[in-house]
């Protein structure tokens, strides 16, 4: 066995094999993969191997069209036989939500260059002559989806990575991983021990296990998935070689496809169990879990009764085996904190389907630095501390029950909750206000009143909750308003080269003492990795603040580029301060009464920031929002952050206060145009491309991260454009990943939609073709199947001037 290699990867599973495929591809050759037992001895073995398309996520549909598209040549790449069946596939749609997903999704496909297609019941009957269609509204038609072999499928990509010059190791335990002096990792296995640059857990469920070999916690819990297979069916053997198309019913919540000559069904039960709380059998491997055919009883029937040839015959099999989840469902991909060189890749619910392109992406990671896409929605560091044991079981047990829920745009699931909470929570859920989960903390998203209109509280078109959203927006414009917003993640940096450290890290100004700026840091590539808002409170002391969800994202980037020795410190103070959002004309009257420092615009200008004594406390009071209107940032020590909130609404009265949640934030920032991290900003945009050219100093001393690729970029020209668009939308908004059109060319992608009430207009933000970017450009955005007409606005829409916030 090796001793020395430059990649180590620990699981030999689909997505393990992937990932030693893919390295070789990119050229690192000397990698090695390590498994405890043999090939595809985890999950693999036993997967139902269905490989779909379909995805309501942008990057996870990228993710698996790759994953088909390369299982199509793979055989032929690596001169090995594969079984993968292209038949096509049918969902089902029984509800107008579920058609609205349906055409949403076909529009993403298209612009990915994969024709979905909507069926109607007579052309599903016609695909698909064993099916009953009563009750059914539509279907979407999958050209490209189909099942594959999952063994040859793991030991073919295997092979193609042997033929480079990877080696794998089978039975071969990993028993500790160790980090050398020189910042290597030692993999301590029963075979030996191999020394290498860098890791890759790809253990599947067996990936915590490994990550605590490194003093790290992965959020997984392994969840028990049952699929039956019957025997013969006549009508089928008498098809001979044709095959039926794969059929997924999601609203029953069950697929169901051609195995052999009989059928396979598979639900996703509302009784989901959990397995291995106490730890993970030591010889588990190639093995089941016994047969619970009484959880699968009602999805049996149903499924009969929608084919009724599968209730003509017996069943033959039944696989009952381990799945691992973490808590969305979607796998952990990505670098580890603080353990430079050491990489997850694991828990994938839907390890065959997503294999090939989860192969390509932690590839990209470990050799380039980065992958082709931003994979946010996958990325290990997306949990934080909250994300503990009970967390997992409560989001994973939800998770698969609704694992063919519809995908709406705004949706708040309530298991795991409520795991982080505000001083203020209380007050909040006493007056009624109803709440999600951002980065584990609770914030209020909308206050109902009695008098709204009954309906859905979630839809691809207006929901009922709009009517809050519209009462709470006037309230900002018109009169005070206060949003209690927990969980910035904020960092303050502090020393003798601090100033000059910030200086190369962002794009933009490091701004003078008293002084707040919005600033971008940028990838080597250009690409933008995180937006803050950077504070100086005096000379070498610095405040950056953040988005909550990018905590362990934001800190890793942080620490991974801080100069050595102890010049510069870096300190994670999101802890210990709240937030409390005061916006509105008459923010200034209110906080006037509460304070004695002056608030003037001479005193107290537009992106200053002091600190003011209020209440029985002093807070860093930063002249800034996210909303547009006069108003001011408030953080708070948290142990003061009630008092002050009630000392704002007792004092606010007198000019008709009111609160407001994230849903009527998300709608006035949309007329303000500010971007979103990770909706608007990504690793695939430039802060030029994201038309932030006016926070970008290409020829500043020292330059910055990224400059280089931006200079370039600037030369010749971004090839996309980040515009604000006015949408003839109807009833419903243009949801994120709503494609733009000029005639019948794909010229754009939105990445953020919503209502405006200031403005009484449809917004959507959206990336286009550069010469398209021209204020008052026509082009359409396709919304739930339909073009709208759409215009290209000026940026900003609401107040122009900034007037408002200026006041």
């Amino acid at each position: 066995m090796k001793t020395h290699a430059r990649v180590v990867i620990i699981g030999g599973g689909a997505v393990g094999c992937s990932a030693l495929y893919h390295l070789t591809e990119l050229g690192v050759t000397d990698a090695v993969l390590v498994e405890r037992d043999e090939l595809t001895a985890g999950s693999t073995w036993h997967a139902a191997g269905n490989v779909p398309n379909f995805s309501s996520s942008w990057n996870l549909l990228k993710m698996q069209r790759y994953t088909t598209r390369l299982y199509a040549d793979l055989a032929r790449r690596v001169a090995y036989d594969i079984n993968y069946h292209v038949t096509g596939s049918i969902r089902l749609a029984h509800t107008r939500d579920r058609v609205d997903e349906f055409r949403h999704v076909v529009s993403q496909a298209r612009a990915q260059g994969t024709e979905f297609e909507m069926l109607t019941p007579a052309d599903i009957k016609a695909r698909y002559p064993f099916i009953e269609t009563d009750g059914l509204l539509a279907g979407l038609w999958d050209p490209y989806d189909g099942d594959i072999d999952p063994a040859q499928m793991t030991q073919a990509l295997a092979k193609g990575a042997r033929d480079r010059g990877a080696e794998v190791y089978r039975n071969t335990r990993v028993t500790a991983i160790e980090r050398t002096s020189s910042g290597e990792w030692r993999v301590v296995t029963n075979r030996g021990t191999i020394q290498a640059a860098a890791v890759v857990n790809a253990a599947g469920y067996r990936g915590g296990e490994v990550a605590a070999m490194v003093g790290a916690y992965l959020p997984i819990v392994t969840m028990s998935h049952q699929y039956l297979v019957t025997e013969d069916i006549p009508e089928l053997v008498a098809r001979g070689a044709a095959r039926l198309p794969l059929l997924r019913d999601p609203d029953v919540s069950y697929y169901l496809r051609q195995e052999r000559q009989g059928l396979l069904l598979g639900p996703y039960e509302w009784q989901a169990t959990a397995h291995w709380r106490d730890g993970i059998p030591e010889e588990f491997a190639h093995q089941l879990f016994g047969d619970d055919l009484g959880r699968l009883e009602k999805y049996i029937e149903a499924a009969c009764e929608r084919v009724p040839i599968l209730g003509s015959v017996g069943i033959k099999t039944v696989i009952n085996g381990p799945i691992p989840y973490a808590p969305d469902g979607n796998p952990l991909i990505g670098p580890a904190p603080g353990l430079p060189g050491f990489f997850h890749c694991c828990a994938f619910t839907f390890g065959i389907a997503q294999a090939g392109g989860a192969g390509k992406v932690i590839a990209e990671w470990v050799a380039n630095g980065r992958p082709e896409w931003d994979m946010w929605p996958l990325d290990s560091r997306r949990y934080l501390e909250y994300a503990n044991d009970r967390f997992v079981l409560a989001k994973a047990i939800e998770t698969y029950q609704q694992e063919y829920a519809v995908g709406y745009p705004v949706e708040e699931r309530p298991a795991g909750r409520p795991a982080k909470t505000s001083p203020v929570y209380q007050r909040l859920k006493d007056k009624g206000a109803r709440f999600g989960a951002r980065g584990g903390w609770e914030r209020a998203v909308y206050f109902p009143d009695s008098a709204d209109p009954a309906g859905a509280e979630t839809s691809f078109r207006r929901p009922a909750w709009h009517a809050a959203v519209r009462r709470e927006c006037q309230a900002v414009a018109e009169r005070v308003a206060v949003l209690d917003l927990p969980g910035f993640t904020k960092f303050e940096v502090t020393g003798p080269g601090a100033r000059a450290w910030i200086d190369h890290m962002v794009a933009g100004v490091v701004p003078r003492p008293g002084r707040s700026a919005l600033n971008y840091f940028c990838a080597p590539h250009g690409g933008i990795v995180t937006e803050m808002t950077v504070t100086t409170l005096a000379d070498e002391r610095f405040w950056l603040i953040s988005a909550a969800a990018g905590e362990r994202h934001d800190e890793h980037w942080l620490r991974e580029h801080l100069p050595g020795g102890l010049a510069v410190r870096l300190e994670n103070l999101s802890a210990r301060h709240g937030s409390l959002i005061v916006v509105g004309p008459r923010s200034r009257e209110l906080l006037a009464l509460l304070t004695p420092a002056d608030l003037s615009n001479a005193a107290f200008p537009w992106l200053a920031v002091r600190t003011i004594e209020i209440g029985y406390t002093t807070a860093i009071a930063i002249r800034v929002n996210y909303v547009g209107e006069l108003g001011w940032e408030l953080h708070i020590p948290v142990e003061h952050l009630l008092s002050v909130y009630d000392l704002l609404w007792e004092a606010g009265q007198k000019f008709g206060i009111a609160d407001y949640g994230l849903y009527a934030m998300d709608s006035l920032r949309l007329e303000k145009c500010y971007r979103s991290w990770k909706a608007d900003l990504t690793t695939e945009y430039t802060p030029l491309m994201a038309s932030l050219d006016r926070f970008v100093k290409l020829e500043k001393p020292g330059g910055f991260i990224g400059d280089e690729a931006l200079k370039r970029e600037a030369s010749a020209g971004p090839r996309e454009r980040f515009v604000p668009l006015i949408v003839d939308a109807g009833d419903a908004d243009a949801a994120a990943v709503s494609i733009v059109y000029q005639g019948p060319s794909v010229v754009g992608l939105v990445t953020s939609g919503g209502y405006g009430y200031r403005l009484g207009k449809s917004i959507a933000l959206a990336y286009v073709r550069s010469d398209l970017a021209v204020p008052g450009a026509a082009l359409e955005v396709e919304i739930l199947g339909e073009r709208r007409r759409a215009v290209v606005g000026r940026e900003p829409l609401y107040d122009p001037e900034n007037a408002r916030l200026r006041g």
